[in-house]
C-alpha cells in the first residue's frame, strides 16, 4: 500500500501500472496480484486506509476539547489538514465516491468503504450531540447524520477550493489560510447555539 500510495502520487490513478508499484514494493508483479487482484482493488485498501487515517484523526481533535461545537470546528481543521497533508487519500476518495455500486453486498469493498465513511460520521455526530448536550449547539438541527454529512459537503468543497484555486485567490488578494479560516468559522456558527 505504501508503494502504491507512493506511484499514484506521482503518476495518477489512471496512468500508474501495476507493474510500477511491484516494482516500487520490490516484489514480484505476481505477487502483487496475490494481494490484490486488480488495481481497483488496491485503489480501495488505499481508501479505507485513508477513511481509517481520517476517523483517527478526527477522534483525536474531538478529544482536545471538551465543548462539543469546539469538537466540530476541530474536526473541520482536521479534516483540511488531512487533505492537506494526504492528497492520495483524498483523490482516492474522491474517485470512490462516484462509484456506488455493491453497495446491499455485505463483503464488497464498496460496502467496507461505505462502513469505514460511516465511523467517520460517527466521531462528527458524536461531538454535534456532546454540544446539544453541553449546550453549545442547536438543538434544532435535525437528524446528526444528516447534518454531519452537509458539514463533510462543505468542508470537502472547501478543501477541494483551497488545494486547486489558491492561485486565484492569491490573484485576488485572499490567503488560502484566510479562505479556510473563514469558511471553518461560517459552518461553526450556523450550528451554534
Amino acid at each position: 500500500l505504501d508503494a502504491a500510495e507512493t506511484v499514484f502520487a506521482a503518476r495518477g490513478f489512471d496512468l500508474a501500472k501495476m507493474e510500477e508499484i511491484a516494482r516500487s514494493a520490490r516484489v514480484s508483479r505476481a505477487l502483487l496480484y496475490i494481494y490484490f487482484k486488480d488495481k481497483n482493488e488496491l485503489h480501495a485498501a488505499l481508501c479505507l486506509r485513508g477513511l481509517d487515517l481520517l476517523r483517527q484523526r478526527f477522534a483525536e481533535a474531538r478529544g482536545r476539547h471538551a465543548r462539543g461545537l469546539d469538537q466540530v470546528k476541530a474536526i473541520g481543521r482536521a479534516y483540511i489538514g488531512f487533505v492537506q497533508e494526504f492528497p492520495v487519500y483524498f483523490d482516492a476518495l474522491a474517485r470512490a465516491e462516484a462509484q456506488h455500486t455493491e453497495l446491499e453486498d455485505e463483503h464488497s469493498v464498496c460496502h467496507q468503504i461505505m462502513r469505514a465513511g460511516q465511523l467517520v460520521h460517527g466521531e462528527t455526530i458524536t461531538a454535534l450531540l456532546a454540544g446539544q448536550r453541553d449546550g453549545s449547539v442547536r438543538l434544532d438541527l435535525g437528524e446528526p447524520l444528516i447534518v454531519a454529512m452537509t458539514l463533510w459537503g462543505f468542508s470537502h468543497g472547501v478543501a477541494q477550493l483551497a488545494m486547486t484555486k489558491g492561485e486565484i485567490f492569491a490573484h485576488q488578494g485572499v490567503a488560502v489560510t484566510t479562505f479556510i479560516d473563514h469558511a471553518i468559522d461560517m459552518a461553526t456558527r450556523s450550528i451554534a447555539r
